[in-house]
């Protein structure tokens, strides 16, 4: 069974070639191994799809050399995600605070959403999922840290914040706690 964020060409997650389908919601049981399988995926996906967020609004914001040189990927990864504009390497000073703004493509209202509607709409109203698609959120953004090499700038604190809000008033809505009991 297959989880993906079709975010393969970004090389963070592998596909599974003899994964076996999704079985449909509420019409057929999953066994135990299916639900831990699923989760674990999701957890990935999100931690990557964070991660990939994270990165793009640090570079977007920053221009630096290293995401110059990832260009192709990157262009790939923007396109996954639904990003038509000029292409990042060319943008004016002034076009690229305006992806970052606010209300702007890379702006944390929009980024947030797309990152907190990947756990949402994966986790397909699972407990579970929607918790492990939430760990994923917090170790990519770990992640990001790390090889940021400290704290990241204030753009994507905001992001990570927002998602993760998003994340807790959907689980709120569906009716379960935001406390993990099982800890």
């Amino acid at each position: 069974m297959e989880v993906s964020s079709n975010m393969s060409r970004t090389g963070y997650i592998a596909s599974n070639k003899e994964a076996n389908p999704i079985k449909p919601l509420y019409t057929q049981k999953l066994s135990k191994d299916e639900v831990k399988e699923i989760r674990e995926q999701i957890e990935q996906n999100s931690l990557a799809f964070t991660f990939n967020f994270t990165n793009i609004q640090i570079g977007v914001s920053e221009k630096q050399d290293d995401f110059l040189s990832q260009y192709e990927d990157f262009q790939n990864f923007l396109s996954d995600i639904g990003y038509e504009g000029k292409p990042i390497a060319e943008l004016s000073q002034e076009e690229a605070a305006a992806l970052v703004a606010e209300d702007g493509f890379f702006g944390v209202t929009q980024t947030s959403e797309r990152i907190a509607n990947f756990v949402i709409n994966g986790a397909g109203g699972d407990e579970n999922l929607m918790r492990a698609g939430r760990e994923g959120m917090l170790e990519g953004f770990k992640q990001a840290e790390e090889m940021w090499g400290g704290e990241l700038p204030e753009i994507s604190q905001e992001t990570m914040k927002a998602a993760i809000e998003l994340v807790d008033k959907a689980m709120t809505d569906l009716g379960f706690s935001i406390i993990d009991q099982s800890v």
